[in-house]
């Protein structure tokens, strides 16, 4: 997959894209700047979708799916 190569392989860099999103967004409200609230709120879209995209992509083998457990 060619996106696998570009997307980081650890946890480290989306949450630190969230944590600067959250921030932009913040610094956003307290200015009252509509366009660095929209930065932030894209950034943390970024960093949440990115995350299990990356995790998916980098993952060797997914596992399959067990059995239903039986209820008692």
């Amino acid at each position: 997959m060619l996106l696998a190569g570009i997307l980081p392989h650890s946890v480290g860099p989306y949450v630190s894209l969230m944590m600067a999103g959250f921030l932009i967004a913040v610094v956003g409200h307290v200015i009252r700047s509509r366009w660095l609230i929209a930065l932030g709120i894209i950034l943390v879209f970024l960093a949440a979708a990115g995350l299990p995209l990356a995790l998916n992509a980098f993952s060797d083998k997914p596992e399959p799916p067990g059995p239903l457990p039986r209820p008692y």
